[in-house]
């Protein structure tokens, strides 16, 4: 049976959710860097948010949390139940999430990178 939150649980983590949802709304551009440095990773196989940071510009604080939980909530990404510490200084090493596409995201990979191979040939 899951854990009933109280009353102050439940405004905090509609709040959280509500805040995640207005720095994903705010800047269209970096979400959709986050989204094709995911697709990108993706295709490869698993990746974490280290992966993703050691190729993407400096993001507002909580944006890439907030991008990476828009694609989950979207379908495109899922846990794989690994979990590897944290590369960035200040999070003391926590453990982050290991991602990997789903179905949806790997198809959304492949049709972006038909796109790109035709649009290649149409530029040579």
């Amino acid at each position: 049976m899951p854990k009933r939150l109280s009353l102050a649980e439940r405004l905090a983590a509609d709040e959280k959710n509500l805040l995640l949802e207005d720095i994903v709304r705010t800047d269209d551009w970096s979400l959709f860097l986050v989204q094709q440095a995911v697709l990108m990773f993706g295709r490869r196989g698993t990746f974490s948010c280290n992966d993703l940071r050691d190729v993407l510009p400096e993001l507002g604080h909580g944006f890439l949390g907030a991008a990476i939980n828009a694609l989950r909530a979207g379908g495109v990404i899922e846990r794989t139940g690994q979990y590897v510490p944290s590369t960035q200084t200040n999070t003391h090493g926590h453990v982050i999430a290991v991602w990997r596409l789903t179905a949806k995201g790997s198809g959304i990979a492949a049709a972006r990178n038909a796109a790109a191979r035709i649009q290649q040939r149409r530029a040579a």
